[in-house]
C-alpha cells in the first residue's frame, strides 16, 4: 500500500496560486494605518517676547507694504511683554526679548526685507496668529495687582516683629551718586532720644500740622545703590522715568524704595513749626535678587533688615523678590521658610516679580494708586518738636487706638534721623542684634532670650553664678550648656532652643570649650 501523504500545516503562498478557497488562505492580518498627527498651529504665551512682537507688527493694515524698524517695533511691543528688548533679565546672560524675532522667523510668522536698514512684516500665517490673539485677548488691558491698606503694628515684645497686610536685587553698591542725581545723603540730627515712655500718661499732647490737598504730589525716592550691574547703573532710574514717574534718587538709610509727599511750596512746613518739604507716606519696599536674599539669610542681614523695618514705624511694609532661574534650586527650603516667615510672622507682603522690568512696572503701578490715595485727602503731621525715638512707636500705637481713621506721618528729614543706624541703636537693641549673630537664632528666639536676662550683663551673669556654685569642673561645664534650653524646655514652635543651639550659645556667651 502506498504511505498517505503527510498534511503540511503551513501553507505556502504560491506564485500565481488561484482561486477562492486559496486566496482566502494566503491572506495574512494587517495592521490597519495610523492616522498622521496634525501640528498645531503655534500660539505664542501671554506677554512673552513673540507676542509682544505679533501684537506690534499688528498695527499695519494687513497688506500694507510699509514695513516697521527694530526700533520703531521695538517701542510698540514693549508695553506688551514683561521682559525687556533692549537689556537681559540677568546681568549674567545676554539675550533679550528681541531673540524671539527669530523663533517668529523659523515659524513663518514674520519675514524681513532691506539693507542696511531691515523692515519687519507679518506673513499671512502671522497675520492670522495676529489676529486670533486680538480677538481672545486685550492688549490694551494693564497688569495691575491688587492693593489694599493694612493696620498699624503694635511695638510690643511679642515676636510679631510689625503686622502689614497690604498686598502686594539688582546687586547693591557703594557707589557715589552721579553730580546730577538729586540726593540727601546727610542725616539732620533733629530727633533726640527721649526719656523711656511707660505709660501713656508719658505721651505728649499736640496739635497736628495739617496739609491741604493740591499743596503736595507724591514722588518715590529710589536708593542711589540700586544698579542693574557696574555698567548699567542708571536702568532703574531710567526705566522708571520713560514709564512717566521721575524717581528722586538719594542714600536711603532704610528701605530700597519709599514714597514721599513733596510739598510745591518748599517753605511751609517751616512756617507751620516742621522743617523739610516733604512728609514721608507709610510704605516702604526692600528688594531683594533671589541670590541676594540667599545670601542675605545665610549671613543673618535678613533678619537684622526685618528687625529695622518694625523699628521704623512705617506701617507697610513690602518685600520684592525678583525670582532667578535655577538660584532656589540648593537653598529652596531655606527661601520658602524665610518668605513664609516674613508674611506669617512678620505679617509684611512679599511681591515675587519676574526680574528687574516686571519690578519697575510694579513701581510704577505703586506709584500711580498712591497718588491716587494720599493727593486728594488732606495729611496730618505729628510735628516733629515732640516727637523722641523712645516715644516714636509708641505715639503711633495710641494715635491709632483712639483715632483710628486719621493717619499720621512725620517729615522725611524726622523719619531719616529715627532710622539711621547711630540714631535709634538702644542696648536692647544692640543685645538682641549680638545674640542674633549667633547662627540659628533667630529674630523671635533672640527675643525669648532677653524676656529671660533683661541684659548683656544679665546673660553673663548667669553664667558666671553657675561657676561659682559648680567650680571649673565638667559639671559645671554640662549646666552652662544646657541653661537656655533648659529655661526655655516649655517653649513650642520657632521659640523653642534645642539643645544643639543652647550649646552654641553657652560657647559665646559662657566661654565653654566643646
Amino acid at each position: 500500500m502506498p504511505m498517505p501523504k503527510r498534511q503540511n500545516k503551513r501553507k505556502k503562498k504560491a506564485a500565481g496560486a488561484t482561486g477562492e478557497e486559496d486566496a482566502s488562505d494566503a491572506e495574512e492580518p494587517t495592521t490597519p494605518k495610523k492616522k498622521a498627527r496634525k501640528t498645531k498651529p503655534y500660539v505664542p504665551a501671554l506677554r512673552t517676547g513673540p507676542y509682544a512682537l505679533l501684537i506690534a507688527l499688528s498695527t499695519q493694515e494687513r497688506g500694507s507694504r510699509e514695513g516697521i524698524t527694530k526700533a520703531h517695533l521695538i517701542e510698540l511691543a514693549q508695553p506688551h511683554c514683561d521682559s525687556s528688548f533692549s537689556a537681559p533679565s540677568d546681568p549674567t546672560k545676554f539675550y533679550t526679548a528681541w531673540n524671539s524675532m527669530k523663533t517668529l522667523q523659523n515659524k513663518d510668522m514674520v519675514y524681513e526685507k532691506g539693507r542696511p536698514t531691515r523692515l519687519y512684516y507679518l506673513t499671512d500665517e502671522g497675520w492670522d496668529t495676529a489676529e486670533a490673539l486680538l480677538k481672545t485677548v486685550d492688549p490694551s488691558q494693564a497688569r495691575l495687582d491688587k492693593f489694599t491698606s493694612a493696620t498699624r503694628a503694635a511695638p510690643d515684645d511679642s515676636d510679631n516683629e510689625g503686622i502689614s497686610d497690604i498686598e502686594s536685587p539688582i546687586q547693591r553698591s557703594n557707589a557715589r551718586p552721579s553730580s546730577g542725581s538729586p540726593k540727601k545723603s546727610a542725616v539732620l540730627d533733629i530727633v533726640p532720644q527721649g526719656k523711656p515712655v511707660s505709660s501713656a500718661a508719658d505721651l505728649p499732647s499736640f496739635t497736628p500740622i495739617v496739609l491741604e490737598p493740591g499743596s503736595f504730589t507724591v514722588e518715590l525716592v529710589l536708593d542711589i545703590r540700586e544698579i542693574r550691574a557696574k555698567s548699567d547703573r542708571d536702568y532703574m532710574e531710567k526705566n522708571l522715568t520713560s514709564g512717566g514717574i521721575k524717581p528722586i534718587m538719594r542714600a536711603l538709610a532704610l528701605g530700597d524704595v519709599l514714597w514721599v509727599a513733596k510739598l510745591h511750596d518748599p517753605g511751609l512746613l517751616k512756617r507751620r513749626g516742621a522743617e523739610g518739604e516733604e512728609v514721608l507716606l507709610d510704605y516702604v519696599v526692600e528688594r531683594k535678587r533671589l541670590d541676594d536674599l540667599i545670601s542675605s539669610i545665610k549671613d543673618g542681614r535678613f533678619h537684622e533688615q526685618k528687625f529695622r523695618l518694625r523699628k521704623s514705624g512705617v506701617k507697610n511694609v513690602i518685600y520684592i523678590i525678583e525670582e532667578m532661574a535655577n538660584a532656589a534650586d540648593r537653598y529652596g527650603e531655606a527661601v520658602a521658610s524665610a518668605i513664609a516667615s516674613t508674611q506669617v510672622v512678620n505679617g509684611y507682603f512679599v511681591k515675587k516679580t519676574q526680574g528687574m522690568d516686571d519690578t519697575i512696572r510694579y513701581l510704577l503701578t505703586m506709584t500711580k494708586i498712591l497718588k491716587e490715595k494720599y493727593e486728594m485727602k488732606p495729611l496730618h503731621l505729628i510735628p516733629t518738636k515732640v516727637v523722641t525715638t523712645t516715644n516714636y512707636l509708641p505715639l503711633l500705637e495710641d494715635l491709632a487706638k483712639k483715632q483710628p481713621n486719621i493717619d499720621y506721618h512725620i517729615t522725611y528729614d524726622a523719619f531719616a534721623d529715627i532710622s539711621s543706624k547711630s540714631g535709634n541703636s538702644t542696648l536692647r537693641d544692640t543685645y538682641l542684634k549680638m545674640l542674633m549673630c549667633i547662627r540659628g537664632v533667630t529674630g523671635e528666639k533672640a527675643l525669648e532670650i532677653q524676656k529671660r536676662w533683661k541684659t548683656p550683663k544679665d546673660f553673663l551673669d548667669a553664667y558666671n553664678r553657675i561657676e561659682e556654685k559648680e567650680g571649673t569642673g565638667e559639671q559645671c561645664r554640662k549646666k552652662k550648656m544646657d541653661l537656655v534650653s533648659g529655661e526655655m524646655v516649655n517653649l513650642i514652635g520657632r521659640k523653642k532652643i534645642a539643645k544643639a543651639l543652647s550649646v552654641k550659645i553657652s560657647e559665646v556667651w559662657g566661654d565653654v570649650q566643646t
